[in-house]
């Protein structure tokens, strides 16, 4: 299973107020990096060390890992204690399984070039400039490179979560937009083109998948047809509903968060994808780990807690659970950043959305729901709004 940083031991948000400025002055530290040099690709021999292993690669990796800062004196060949807990706190800020050991991952990780690492940074940097988010007491973020989920409360986050995020031709958008319920025990109705580029062709091979997997087939007016009735072929005249349980592609709570994306956050009943370090699965929305935790935090103000949410999903019954008061959430796209703590984050551009000439502009846009007002240029912006957004669509990615 992936590890996540305990928030115990790091409670400092991925995204904040903060963030961009911490952001820059990681710039520039990594900007003196490759002014005196950068550093040497390791051999591939060095994910054959273990504990107590000496040598020219050991001190190879220990200088890596003391340039950035993970390690802080490189001074013999040891591969020691000190060396593990390096390595942990590296793959720790890599997104990457905190084993202590440079397995194939962490070995690409070492040996991405520093101009990559610093063009990463300026990315983030020009993402983060102005893009209007409005911090509040409350709120949650998805940083869709790292795969991950942060609620966050008066500056600190209260919950961490491992995420399975779009893949790449099918990614999560970057938006913001209000969380203003919970469902539990959700219906998914089929996007058009999940009907038309998965469902379909599943059907023609397997007629008995809509069975298998609880779909009903629906006709313009919302009434139930037989599948029979319908073309298999071209562009589907009909909507596909698949009913609530642990089977659904929701699973059983859905976090509606209305924008004109159709995406949100949702459970999922493939809990194996949670255990990758890669976790680019989804078709744009954001399947997380834990999710009736988050549902309960977002909902502590109700009458619902971890465990009435528990029995009220055991009754099968669809229910929806509106918030007292709505919740920002922003799904960011940084690949390179400086936690409020100094810590320096990495990771991998899954979508290449990183320019390799150092002058950054990403092709995702802020997309924010219909009724949100218009963002605002100041950094700083740290006001709140519960002006209700529009109703996404009826069908919502997966």
């Amino acid at each position: 299973m992936p590890v996540l940083p305990p928030v115990a031991e790091n409670p400092r948000p991925m995204y904040a107020p903060e963030t961009f400025e911490r952001t820059a002055e990681a710039y520039r530290f990594y900007e003196s990096l490759q002014a005196a040099g950068g550093w040497k690709t390791l051999p591939a021999g060095v994910t054959a060390l273990r504990p107590g292993a000496r040598g020219d690669l050991v001190e190879a990796l220990k200088t890596r890992l003391a340039l950035e800062g993970d390690l802080t004196s490189a001074s013999d060949s040891a591969f020691d204690a000190a060396t593990t807990a390096a390595l942990k706190k590296y793959q720790s800020r890599h997104g990457l399984s905190e084993t202590g050991l440079v397995g194939r991952l962490t070995l690409k990780a070492l040996n991405v070039p520093i101009r990559v690492r610093l063009n990463q940074l300026a990315a983030s940097l020009h993402r983060l400039n102005g893009n209007g988010f409005q911090f509040a007491e409350r709120y949650v973020v998805v940083n869709v490179p790292g795969a991950a989920v942060e609620a966050v409360e008066n500056g600190q986050v209260v919950q961490r979560h491992v995420a399975v995020v779009g893949r790449p031709d099918r990614p999560s958008p970057v938006l913001q937009a209000r969380i203003q319920s919970v469902n539990l025990n959700p219906t998914w109705t089929a996007p058009t083109s999940i009907v038309k580029n998965d469902i379909m062709p599943k059907v023609r091979a397997d007629p008995t998948f809509l069975f298998k997997n609880n779909m009903r087939i629906l006709n313009g007016s919302g009434v139930e047809v037989d599948p029979n009735s319908v073309s298999w072929t071209g562009n589907p005249s009909f909507t596909v509903r698949q009913d609530g349980g642990p089977g659904n592609a929701l699973g059983q709570v859905r976090i509606d968060m209305p924008n004109t994306e159709a995406v949100y956050m949702h459970d999922t009943p493939k809990q194996e994808l949670f255990k990758s370090d890669i976790r680019f699965h989804s078709s744009g929305c954001a399947r997380v780990e834990g999710v009736r935790d988050l549902a309960a935090w977002l909902l502590r103000d109700t009458q619902l807690d971890r465990n009435a949410i528990d029995l009220a999903i055991s009754t099968g019954d669809k229910l929806d659970i509106k918030l007292p008061k709505s919740v920002p959430v922003a799904w960011v796209y940084l690949t390179g950043w400086a936690s409020s703590d100094g810590s320096v984050q990495f990771r991998d551009d899954i979508y290449g959305l990183d320019t390799p000439d150092g002058i950054t502009t990403s092709t995702i846009k802020a997309r924010k729901a219909k009724t949100q007002p218009p963002p605002q240029q100041a950094k700083a912006s740290q006001k709140t709004t519960d002006a209700p957004a529009k109703a996404a669509p009826p069908a919502g990615k997966t």
